[in-house]
């Protein structure tokens, strides 16, 4: 009797030795279909370019909300960038090697969210006078935005399971990211939307900006009023409404 009751209350599903389970994944989390390759793709250092050509810094790559990869396609669970940066060839394999070490690649799946590096970075040589030019280039990366998602991962699995791993590669990334599920990215933005609509502080920054009281357009940048005060160049403010 203490025997049965011991045992797990979820039917588990056999297969036999050597062959692959995908059918325990659809039977234990309908709907979720693992991809023949569940790990994260390896990503190249440099673009498959004949030549690529040297740009400016042109920062507003890193400026402001980002309107791409802002929602889950596949995954349940993924990492979210709160500030902008760019990420070097570097952080990728950080990435991938603590993902797919961490990932059961029966069960669970994790895709890239963000491009391959793209943009050529110069950097002259040390002890080089000035002039002369533009450096060459360096090295690649990719520019993220706040509120992009980084990586999803997916699969029949607890949100529990992954934080851990997640947290861990979140903290080594160039600007501030943490670890999130569908249900908490919901509900950070719900949080956002009932202090904007319960907001009792009638000065708000956007008020003061368009309408240039004091003369504030004067000393405040363009994008400012844009973004209505909540991007401080790269930086995410998340404590003002």
């Amino acid at each position: 009797m203490w025997k049965q009751l011991g045992r797990p209350l979820v039917a588990r599903l056999e297969v036999p030795a050597g062959v692959y389970s995908k059918s325990a994944v659809a039977f234990f989390s309908p709907g979720i279909t693992i991809p023949e390759k569940p790990k994260l793709k390896f990503v190249e250092r440099a673009p498959t370019l004949p030549k690529v050509r040297r740009e400016f810094k042109n920062l507003r790559d890193i400026r402001g909300p980002s309107i791409e990869a802002t929602d889950f396609t596949e995954g349940q669970y993924g990492i979210l960038a709160m500030g902008g940066g760019y990420l070097r060839w570097g952080h990728f394999e950080m990435m991938r090697l603590t993902i797919n070490r961490h990932l059961n690649p029966r069960t669970m799946f994790a895709v890239w969210r963000v491009p391959a590096p793209y943009k050529p970075i110069t950097r002259k040589g040390l002890g080089q006078r000035m002039g002369g030019g533009k450096g060459a280039i360096d090295h690649y990366v990719s520019a993220v935005k706040a509120g992009r998602l980084i990586v999803e991962v997916g699969g029949c699995c607890e949100f529990g399971e992954v934080e851990r791993f997640l947290t861990q590669v979140a903290k080594k990334l160039p600007f501030p990211a943490q670890a999130v599920s569908r249900k908490s990215l919901q509900e950070m933005r719900q949080r956002e939307e009932e202090r904007r609509l319960n907001n009792q502080n009638p000065w708000t920054f956007e008020r003061i900006v368009s309408a240039n009281m004091l003369g504030i357009r004067k000393f405040v940048s363009p994008y400012d009023l844009q973004l209505k005060g909540r991007y401080w160049g790269k930086f995410f403010l998340p404590d003002r409404v």
